[in-house]
């Protein structure tokens, strides 16, 4: 079976990084473009972040475009702290060789969905403010996917923000709020995969050094070495119980590949924008509260489900598998 195409729509840090890399290993896609939103570091970070990923992939010929420099109404807030100074790590890599394409994020987006209408897979791995614009842009954008996974929200755990936050939504919750109601009563719903699981798996400093010992000397072996040793030291400060670090954009990238690695719950989906301690949370409603009488006052009676909230993940097959395509991308690159 031939591969599916795939855009992935990132704002590079370290875990987008290696969802990058797992996506470049994994045969049953073909990465063919991947669009940057600011997010964990401003867009110049992020564009150049990406364009360097790929270049010690060996995947320079994939089109990067630049899409939105700031949240739709928030202010930007890099998480530097969380992803180092310039959003790899301890990664230092030299200016790429390639540059970013002259078509814009959303453009780039349109323009290939409608010309291979229901064949790409789209992936979000940061903030939904790409997604709104295209949306704008084109209000077909749902029904020209071959498939939605998002790494986003917090269903029914803790956030990792604010209390009940999650950061890709707590970055740009207006975005997310726009990009959950487009997907409204649609069939499939976008494969959501939030904390509830990309807590359960952890990349390990072993797990590291089992990826790259074979060809530790590389470019791509010193990148994801680098790049993980300062996300594991703010993980291991943050949450000392973890071992490790939390694999959050790589498992999405994993389970829009193969969504056997996740159960899944539909529900209906809102984003709360006003509370001080809750603003960017993904209030999930599992259980169709919204259609009892008693919540008439809030006119959503009819609402539908809008995701397929991931609740359970095969922990041991995606770490294993992760290791497996990572490991055999160091060996094949070195």
């Amino acid at each position: 079976m031939a591969p599916v195409p795939l855009i992935l729509d990132v704002d590079t840090g370290v875990d987008d990084a290696l969802a990058l890399l797992y996506a470049v290993a994994s045969p049953e896609v073909d990465l063919i473009a991947v669009t940057c939103v600011a997010g964990n570091v401003p867009l110049e970070m992020v564009t150049r972040n990406t364009l360097a990923v790929l270049e010690a992939a060996g995947r320079e010929d994939v089109e990067v475009a630049a899409g939105a420099d700031a949240p739709l109404v928030e202010k930007l807030s890099p998480a530097f702290e969380v992803h180092g100074p310039e959003g790899l790590g301890n990664a230092v890599v030299a200016e790429p060789r390639n540059s970013v394409s002259d078509r814009s994020a959303v453009a780039l987006l349109i323009e290939e969905l409608r010309r291979r209408p229901g064949e790409i897979l789209f992936i979000s791995t940061g903030p939904l403010t790409n997604v709104a614009f295209a949306l704008r842009a084109e209000p077909r954008f749902p029904e020209l996917l071959g498939g939605y996974a998002m790494m986003a929200g917090a269903f029914a755990g803790t956030g990792n923000t604010l209390p009940r936050s999650e950061a890709n939504v707590w970055f740009d919750p207006e975005a997310a709020a726009e990009v959950f109601l487009a997907f409204e009563g649609r069939e499939p719903a976008p494969l959501a995969i939030g904390l509830d699981v990309t807590e359960r798996v952890v990349l390990s400093t072993d797990a590291v050094e089992r990826i790259v010992r074979r060809s530790a000397e590389s470019p791509l072996a010193h990148l994801i070495a680098d790049a993980a040793a300062f996300y594991i030291a703010f993980h291991a400060a943050e949450r000392p119980d973890a071992g490790g670090c939390f694999l959050h954009d790589p498992l999405a990238v994993a389970a829009a590949i193969d969504p056997d690695l996740v159960t899944t719950k539909p529900a209906h989906v809102e984003i709360e924008l006003e509370g001080r301690h809750t603003r960017g949370q993904t209030v999930a409603d599992f259980l169709r509260l919204w259609r009892h009488p008693w919540n008439a006052r809030y006119g959503l009676a009819d609402a539908a489900d809008n995701v397929r909230a991931a609740v359970a993940v095969d922990e041991a097959a995606f770490t294993s598998r992760f290791e497996e395509r990572l490991r055999g991308l160091v060996e094949a690159r070195a």
